[in-house]
């Protein structure tokens, strides 16, 4: 859920905004888009990256996209929090939030009481913006305004701080999501994390008064200008007296001085602890994909058996192929059978554990785009998935859950599909740069000998089907799976078990000839005279 406002406003400008990126990322030399906004323009930019984000996500396309907001307000709930942590898009996120500035801590209250001072507030803010030069000759806001604004969000920012933003006894309607860029005369400091962004609202904030949390507002553009030049110039300004030894130490104290804190202030212990509290526990991302590189490595023994038992069953008398040989493989299973089944569980455990690890951002932001890994997860579901669908389809449970592609298949053969779909044009060049010259090592659509028991339970229907509309749709799905099947096996993206004379694929091929034959057979009978006129 997002706020209702924003949304509206966010529609009453999306035609054009939609018009305005696709003529973007129709000129080839885009390279990357950014969308920015500040105040209520900063929300509104986040729901056009979302909206953004989704649509690439839809067409399949990687294109890089960043948000930066400064000084937006709080935009949605906790469920488009995690949403947005769950899909990984808050990297593509960056918030901009001054020391003092009361806008992005706004709504961690119920501001409807402050329906008036609210409105005065907006107000004021857009006619500075608007009319710098008149002053104090525009609108005005009163101190008790300000006073009863600054002192209403504090009692509740103060309540969310202290129960770590998720157990209050005040329910936190908005949540942060994304990163967020604390700046101040000093410099500035990047957190994210929903718990370490509230604290550090709360903290810094501690330090504001009814004056400073109105003004600062408006002060973005000479924030910009100072991170910059400090940026530019930072060997020089970034200066700690009695620097400790710990370069981790060293780095809190660098914090410190960047959030505009000194040593004094009642909020340095706390501000500390809150940057300690944010540390990551445990290993790295990158240490965790190292190491799931080194584990990637010991399972392709298992891989390997799987290989050999492929090998075996597309040159075994019976001619089944590797498919069928598994699905047909009866109560009477083998030491071969039963070690492949093992090992297919065993890589199942590990492919689910890199999702879930990425799921919980414990893996570099740029995981799933890797090469390396998006080679390995496809190459993984192109020899596995086949089994898969082989246990499926031998236990029958088609019969009380449905076909597999619907109800069968298992989720992370979707975010692989997902992975490959989104891979990089290099890593696309070199896979079609030349035609196949001999039948692929394994089927290159994973998801065929679901295809292939879903068109068999189609001819199996149009037999008995007696309801001439249901019979026209059955043959619709028949015909184009056969073109389908016929394409992949004329460019020789098929393994050649598929070709195999048991498989189930060449039994349905048979089979669908026989009907064909049957059905020929009974338009002659039942007119002869077509016959005499052709």
């Amino acid at each position: 859920m997002v706020h209702a406002g924003m949304l509206n406003l966010f529609w009453s400008i999306f035609k054009p905004f939609q018009n305005q990126m696709m003529a973007i990322m129709g000129n080839p030399n885009t390279k990357s888009i950014i969308i920015t906004g500040h105040s209520l323009g900063g929300a509104i930019a986040s729901l056009c990256t979302i909206w953004l984000l989704s649509y690439l996500q839809s067409i399949s396309t990687s294109m890089p996209v960043l948000c930066i907001t400064y000084g937006s307000p709080l935009l949605g709930n906790e469920s488009l929090s995690k949403a947005i942590l769950k899909e990984r898009w808050g990297g593509n996120f960056c918030h901009v939030v001054s020391k003092h500035d009361i806008m992005p801590r706004l709504l961690f209250a119920p501001i409807i009481p402050l329906t008036t001072q609210i409105s005065s507030l907006l107000l004021f803010w857009q006619f500075s913006m608007n009319f710098p030069d008149l002053g104090n000759f525009g609108a005005q806001i009163s101190d008790q305004e300000k006073y009863d604004i600054f002192s209403f969000v504090m009692a509740y920012l103060n309540n969310v701080a202290s129960q770590d933003g998720e157990s209050s006894m005040m329910p936190v309607l908005f949540h942060p999501f994304g990163s967020y860029v604390f700046a101040s005369d000093g410099g500035a400091v990047c957190v994210d994390g929903t718990t370490t962004v509230i604290k550090m609202m709360h903290l810094l904030s501690a330090t504001s008064s009814p004056v400073s949390c109105i003004k600062d507002h408006l002060k973005y553009g000479d924030y910009v200008k100072k991170l910059s030049l400090l940026s530019l110039n930072q060997r020089d300004s970034l200066q700690v007296n009695n620097v400790p030894d710990s370069s981790y130490e060293a780095g809190l104290e660098l914090a410190l001085q960047s959030s505009g804190i000194t040593g004094q202030d009642p909020a340095a212990l706390p501000f500390k602890q809150c940057l300690s509290s944010a540390r990551r526990k445990g290993r790295s991302p990158t240490l965790n994909a190292a190491n799931l590189a080194v584990t990637l490595c010991k399972f392709v023994p298992y891989r390997a058996e799987i290989g050999w038992y492929k090998a075996w069953c597309d040159k075994s008398d019976d001619e089944l192929g590797y498919y069928d040989s598994f699905k047909r493989r009866g109560s009477n299973v083998s030491k071969r059978d039963m070690k492949v089944n093992m090992n297919r569980h065993k890589l199942a455990r590990f492919w689910n554990n890199v999702i879930e690890m990425l799921e919980n951002n414990e893996l570099p932001l740029d995981f799933n785009k890797r090469t390396k890994w998006v080679r390995a997860a496809h190459s993984y579901q192109l020899q596995v998935e086949p089994l898969d669908i082989a246990e499926y389809y031998g236990k029958e449970m088609h019969k009380t859950k449905g076909h597999y592609l619907e109800n069968g298949r298992e989720r992370r053969y979707k975010i692989f599909d997902k992975w490959w779909m989104e891979r990089g044009a290099s890593m696309e060049e070199t896979n079609n740069k030349k035609e196949r010259s001999k039948f692929a090592s394994l089927t290159q659509d994973s998801c065929f000998w679901a295809k292939v028991e879903e068109a068999r339970d189609w001819l199996s229907r149009v037999r008995s089907e007696r309801d001439v509309n249901e019979r026209v749709l059955l043959w619709k799905n028949i015909e184009k799976f056969e073109k389908y099947a016929m394409e992949l096996v004329g460019s020789k993206a098929v393994s050649e078990d598929v070709l195999a004379k048991n498989s189930s694929y060449s039994l349905w091929i048979e089979e669908l000839r026989e009907v064909r034959r049957l059905n020929s057979k009974f338009q002659t009978f039942s007119n002869p005279f077509r016959v005499c006129l052709v």
